[in-house]
């Protein structure tokens, strides 16, 4: 039967205190494997918090949990976890100062997704965003259509800041209510401006079918001009 407050199974359960070395080096390798998952989730799997800063979170609640509850975890090997972290997070954090591509690594950088009414399908590639998860966003602040935002950007933290067209300078754009972007087709059935619904350009189009001069894609859908309502 074990005793309670059995001081070297509390500190080290009962292992030698070279161990701390592997515990140094699990903890490197733990924060290491930590950081290169977050990052691949990407910026969206994160909202709210920088990548770095989850992994810190995660690492520190996860050392600090299970000394706490299991008797078989000692507190010094917990404690070094502790240390480790620190500094490896002060490594990063000077790192981050001293090399802007190792920055850009880390936390990832702002990038933009509508340029001027039309979507820049390279930064969407990049950050794997889904366009209902984007047009969810862009409804959430009352906007109709693309042709109302001049600019969009995700954020380092996964945020996604809009900035307006003044109202004399509302374009038509691609709409983005379900129930008008869901009237997209192939087939263009009447005259006037339509959007291409996988970027975004605007063009003035005829009966029949079309590709896209932006993207090559013959999907399309009536373009609409509305202003925004505040």
């Amino acid at each position: 039967m074990k005793e309670i407050f059995e001081w070297n199974r509390l500190f080290f359960n009962e292992l030698p205190e070279i161990f701390i070395l592997e515990v140094i080096f699990r903890s490197t390798v733990m924060f290491t494997i930590l950081l290169l998952t977050l990052k691949l989730a990407g910026k969206r799997g994160v909202k709210q918090l920088s990548i770095f800063e989850t992994v810190i979170i995660i690492a520190l609640g996860s050392a600090a949990g299970d000394p706490m509850f299991y008797e078989d975890v000692g507190i010094v090997p917990a404690a070094i976890v502790f240390l480790t972290i620190i500094i490896l997070y002060r490594a990063v954090t000077w790192l981050t100062g001293k090399s802007k591509k190792f920055e850009e690594f880390i936390e990832g950088k702002t990038e933009c997704l509508i340029q001027d009414g039309k979507f820049s399908i390279s930064s969407f590639k990049k950050e794997t965003l889904a366009q209902d998860e984007f047009f969810s966003e862009l409804r959430i602040r009352s906007i109709e259509h693309l042709g109302q935002v001049k600019h969009a950007f995700i954020e380092t933290s996964g945020e996604v800041s809009v900035f307006f067209y003044e109202d004399k300078d509302v374009q038509f754009g691609l709409p983005i209510l379900p129930a008008a972007f869901n009237k997209k087709s192939k087939i263009i059935a009447t005259d006037g401006i339509h959007a291409c619904t996988f970027c975004g350009h605007t063009e003035e189009q005829k009966p029949g079918t079309s590709a896209c001069k932006v993207c090559k894609k013959e999907e399309w859908v009536p373009a609409i001009k509305t202003l925004r309502i505040t």
